[in-house]
């Protein structure tokens, strides 16, 4: 791995520090030399404290870890980006990101969709709302609707229209998505419930 330290007065490239399963950003510290062969060999991430004079070692206070599970240098071999998997809060302040964020899987529209529905979901009171009309009629309604939508995922299927078939798939998911807020789960349950069962190859790190 090429890491053109000497591009910064100080030998110390930035290093972006990311969540190796939601992609979140964590945080961001500088590493000499010394503190990426530590963080290396370590398997946690390790920085260069300007303010200690010293390798500094995320979570050697705290017990906040980070647990590494790649590194990567950028297309100009000057700034590095650690996938890592956190043991607790991130920031000192005691967030989950140094940017005060929640490090929460994003699903990116869909991730919006379950703010609208379960917004929906606590404002029984909007008599116009169908997604408040499924919730307000229970589980059963939810799932008999997602019973509906799965057969007319099928029959589309089977056909060659395909708008048709992406119709009947979108409105699947979101039926779906209701459902899982009428049982008290998210998508993320659901994802976590799936990685649960990948099996992972450690050839697929990159260190």
């Amino acid at each position: 791995m090429e890491i053109n330290y000497a591009k910064y007065p100080d030998g110390l490239v930035p290093a972006v520090v990311q969540d190796g399963t939601t992609k979140n950003v964590l945080m961001l510290g500088f590493m000499n030399e010394e503190a990426l062969a530590t963080t290396q060999q370590t398997g946690q991430v390790t920085f260069f404290s300007r303010s200690k004079g010293r390798l500094w070692t995320k979570g050697e206070e705290s017990g906040n870890y980070m647990e590494v599970t790649s590194v990567q240098v950028d297309c100009d071999n000057d700034t590095l980006l650690i996938q890592a998997t956190p043991t607790g809060p991130v920031c000192h302040k005691g967030s989950d990101t140094c940017w005060g964020e929640r490090n929460r899987p994003n699903f990116g529209f869909f991730s919006y969709l379950e703010q609208v529905i379960d917004e929906r979901r606590n404002n029984p009171e909007r008599t116009n709302s169908y997604v408040a009309s499924l919730f307000r009629k229970g589980v059963s309604k939810a799932a008999q609707k997602v019973g509906e939508e799965a057969v007319e995922v099928v029959i589309e299927a089977m056909d060659d229209n395909d708008l048709n078939f992406l119709d009947e798939s979108a409105d699947l998911m979101f039926h779906f998505m209701v459902l899982l807020q009428a049982k008290g789960f998210h998508l993320r349950d659901v994802e976590k419930t799936l990685r649960s069962r990948h099996k992972y190859d450690k050839d697929e790190v990159v260190a």
